[in-house]
């Protein structure tokens, strides 16, 4: 049985874990790529993880954008949800859930299946990250069936942990700049 979205998405609220996040935020000059690798406990092989890689880049922000109105490509909400983005975004505009008025596009490179449990999985792909000194990928874990969701409270919490430090960004940028006065 499918469930719904309110119950996709609170599913993936509570079960998301970022387990080893990206050092580097979003750029503000910049697209951005944000490297994934999402666990998930297999719901075909008991016992076995779901390892999902992929990349989401997030176009370089603007200041003037149409207000929330992000882009998803590559999430296939349709496949994955059972319904269109229109009513998944629809569904985060009734909850108060805003992303920036930026373009998403999510490129999965691999789905492969760890002969592991969570644990060892997470374990695995950690060590693997360290070993590799790759600081750009985030690890995280959550239910197979929200994975779509999972990803996007990654970009969220990273959209979130950049916005600071982008806003300073701007302001230096244009700090030396000549005033319009």
């Amino acid at each position: 049985m499918r469930l719904n979205l309110h119950d996709m998405w609170q599913k993936a609220l509570s079960k998301t874990r970022i387990i080893r996040p990206a050092v580097m935020g979003l750029c503000p000059t910049a697209d951005s790529q944000m490297p994934y690798t999402f666990l998930a406990e297999s719901a075909l092989n008991r016992g076995d993880t779901v390892v999902r890689s992929g990349e989401v880049t997030v176009s370089k922000p603007t200041i003037v954008l149409p207000y929330q109105t992000p882009q998803f490509e590559g999430f296939d909400f349709e496949e994955h949800t059972s319904h269109d983005q229109d009513m998944v975004m629809g569904f985060f505009l009734v909850r108060g859930v805003q992303f920036p008025s930026m373009k998403f596009n999510n490129q999965t490179s691999s789905l492969d299946l760890f002969e592991g449990g969570m644990e060892k999985a997470v374990s695995f792909h950690g060590n693997l990250l360290e070993r590799r000194e790759d600081s750009r990928t985030t690890l995280l874990s959550g239910p197979e069936d929200t994975w779509v969701f999972s990803i996007l409270i990654f970009l969220g919490l990273q959209a979130e942990r950049s916005a600071g430090k982008d806003l300073r960004a701007v302001f230096e940028r244009w700090k030396g700049k000549p005033s319009l006065n």
